[in-house]
């Protein structure tokens, strides 16, 4: 605790420097608020709408957890499918490659053409994105198994089920944490861009409709929101990971 507690006085004395240097430049150079708004513009405008801002926040945050959790299901149990039959792996990530090499900008507006406006077509979405990072490093862990207690198991004649259970599966613990904080930001991305195409609510339509009337403290507001999102979800992982995968961490 007293160590994260540190992180975060030095974080913010290094952002507090920046946000009045921000506000001063704004002022003295009497840049229009439609070009950058300065930080207590930005603060106004989150404060004097917070309920709006957090009913936003709910729901891109609703949309981009179950993403993640789509996401990383599915990527995880096709890398533990892999895992028992390794022939597969070839075939499989030639295909995970076409999917993330396919721009997710481009495939938002045909799922929402199919699936309507609700909150379905964000899912997957999200799911797609988060689906990629999580298959490769499950995937990694996987194959990162200590091969002296492969061995141990293969001289017990041991099946692949079980070589995955005991031995894989302890050895992928990190690297399926890694996977998730990679993962966790880029849900919340993945919420955003699929509400762009279409939405009644969530952080990413409030951005939309700031954005086209040029209402950038608004904007800004969402924009930072957002940020503190993906920045809270990293840190409840980190700690998670802290607590789950004590090997890592003894003194934890």
């Amino acid at each position: 605790m007293k160590e994260r507690s540190k992180d975060g006085i030095h974080a913010a004395w290094i952002l507090l420097p920046i946000l009045l240097g921000w506000e001063l430049i704004v002022v003295l150079a009497q840049i229009p608020v439609y070009i950058l708004p300065a930080p207590s513009q930005v603060i106004f405008s989150l404060t004097t709408r917070l309920p709006e801002f957090t009913h936003a926040a709910l729901i891109t945050g609703g949309e981009a957890l179950a993403g993640l959790i789509l996401g990383f299901i599915t990527g995880a149990a096709t890398a533990l499918g892999l895992g028992i039959w390794p022939r597969l792996e070839r075939s499989i990530m030639t295909i995970a490659i076409f999917i993330k090499s396919t721009p997710i900008v481009a495939v938002a507006p045909l799922l929402t053409i199919w699936f309507g406006f609700g909150i379905l077509p964000k899912i997957i979405i999200t799911g797609l994105m988060t689906f990629f990072p999580v298959l490769v490093n499950v995937l990694s862990g996987l194959h990162a198994a200590d091969p002296a207690l492969l061995d141990v198991f293969h001289s017990w004649k041991a099946s692949r089920r079980e070589i995955l259970w005991y031995v894989r599966i302890p050895a992928a613990a990190p690297y399926v944490f890694a996977a998730l904080k990679v993962s966790g930001p880029l849900a919340f991305i993945g919420a955003v861009v699929a509400e762009w195409t279409g939405a009644s609510g969530g952080l990413g339509r409030t951005m939309w409709m700031a954005y086209t009337n040029l209402n950038l403290p608004i904007l800004f507001a969402a924009v930072s929101l957002l940020a503190g999102l993906g920045m809270l979800l990293f840190s409840g992982l980190t700690l998670l990971e802290k607590k789950m995968v004590f090997w890592m961490n003894p003194e934890t």
